[in-house]
């Protein structure tokens, strides 16, 4: 372990804290965390598949953009106090456009006075051109076929890079590092390499560094965030959700808590749960970073909301990094409105028969269609019990998918005239028409991915 990290937590665990889990997250459960928790590190997950695609949609609508649109509000909440604690920060709010987020955050720690501060900006999982020049060889995950198969215009494609390239970061003393789409667990995973001097080839800590990351890499899930279900599995205060925190130790194992006067619960049944979400098969989980097996991890309740996480193991990692492809696929036009008191139901049925019939007089071509009738068959469709009564309302749907976006509208004004020119006594519509933006995954060898870290001090 570096002398000036035993130095700074004079020995005790790293404390890791989880800021955020998705690009929308709350603010103010990771400042309390920064404020609070005597952090070493705080992390903010932010990115999703569709949510790095959509974010190259509008890097390229304007170059000054493209990074997560929380970063000003989150830092000016969080960095004073990580400044104050001598907090380190690593996220991926850098999303499509890691060099404008540096950009931006250098800007925020001027004029908050925070300095002097270095901050790094981690380059290269962009792999778009790459791709678009080996389509024809690259193999779609999902369905075998080549790349140059897909119908649309490729807007992105993202490597999930590892957290060496993170750690070459934090060697070069960032005090914030921003990151594009390195995967989930790296963030988490990237301090601990560095604080504990793991070899980035002892495949049995790594994978029990990431067992450790994968329970906080989805933020307050672990901490009763859609965990909760009243009557058989309660958590207390659920609108004060507190976000957890690491305690990781240099053999691996960890302690996971939150802090005290929040709301939420961590227990062994949260982190079972977060532990096997997302999980394709436990015993070769694979990340940029190791193989892991998650077979023989140990999870024990040692006081309230706190659970210390032990086993776990690793193997070496894949030879090829996972690519995220974004590609827009066309058009949904979707639209619903409501149905209230005595024949609701007969009157929402005579709206699907009108706009069926509309739609086949306006000659709209329709790749998929579905209507569906909300609290009744809109998730089980067919399977759905029969109505034994009459429902006091009904909410009906109309969602249409199609190449082209006239197609798309025609559907939703044929619903938003079904207002005047259908069954009498409904609501007024709600009318959306947005662009498909679909994700397909590839896999590229390592060495396609050339990596950079840019690094700025600021005064």
């Amino acid at each position: 372990m570096p002398e000036d990290a035993n130095t700074r937590r004079g020995r005790r665990p790293l404390r890791i804290g989880a800021g955020a889990s998705y690009a929308g997250d709350r603010i103010e459960p990771a400042t309390d965390l920064a404020a609070r928790a005597n952090l070493d590190y705080l992390v903010y997950e932010t990115l999703a598949e569709r949510t790095i695609a959509m974010a190259n949609t509008l890097r390229m609508k304007d170059p000054e953009k493209g990074y997560n649109e929380l970063l000003e509000e989150r830092f000016t909440a969080a960095l004073p106090h990580c400044r104050a604690n001598g907090t380190k920060v690593v996220t991926n709010m850098g999303a499509a456009n890691p060099l404008a987020a540096l950009k931006k955050t250098v800007e925020m720690i001027r004029a908050l006075k925070l300095g002097p501060m270095k901050v790094a900006a981690v380059l290269g999982d962009d792999v778009l051109d790459y791709c678009v020049r080996n389509a024809d060889t690259l193999k779609i995950m999902e369905t075998g076929a080549p790349l140059s198969s897909l119908v649309g215009e490729i807007v992105s494609a993202n490597a999930y890079l590892g957290a060496d390239v993170i750690v070459q970061a934090l060697e070069q003393n960032a005090d914030i590092v921003l990151t594009g789409r390195g995967a989930d667990c790296s963030l988490f995973l990237a301090p601990m390499i560095h604080e504990f001097g793991w070899a980035q080839d002892d495949w049995d800590l790594l994978g029990k560094g990431q067992v450790a990351a994968d329970m906080v890499e989805c933020g307050a899930n672990v901490s009763g965030g859609f965990f909760a279900d009243p009557g058989y599995k309660e958590v207390p205060d659920l609108h004060n959700l507190g976000y957890p925190f690491l305690e990781a130790n240099e053999d691996g194992s960890c302690v996971l808590a939150k802090l005290d006067g929040t709301g939420g619960l961590i227990s062994r049944a949260s982190c079972i749960e977060q532990m096997l979400y997302e999980i394709h098969d436990p015993a070769n989980y694979i990340t940029p970073d190791v193989v892991v097996d998650f077979t023989e991890v140990n999870l024990d309740e040692i006081a309230p909301n706190k659970v210390r996480i032990s086993g776990g193991r690793g193997r070496p990692r894949p030879e090829q990094f996972k690519v995220s492809v974004g590609i827009k696929e066309g058009w949904i036009g979707e639209a619903e409105l409501t149905y209230a008191g005595l024949g609701c139901m007969a009157r929402a049925k005579l709206a699907e028969h009108v706009v069926r019939e509309r739609l086949k007089i306006r000659g709209v071509v329709l790749q998929e269609f579905r209507v569906d009738y909300i609290g009744l068959n809109s998730l089980h469709g067919d399977a759905a019990p029969p109505m034994c009564h009459e429902p006091w309302e009904v909410r009906i749907r109309f969602a249409g998918r199609t190449r082209h976006r006239g197609d798309a509208e025609k559907l939703a004004n044929e619903v938003e005239t079904l207002v005047g020119k259908g069954p009498c006594s409904s609501s007024l519509p709600r009318v959306n028409v947005r662009e498909v933006l679909a994700i397909y995954s590839c896999l590229i060898p390592r060495d396609a991915v050339q990596t950079q870290i840019v690094v700025e001090e600021v005064a």
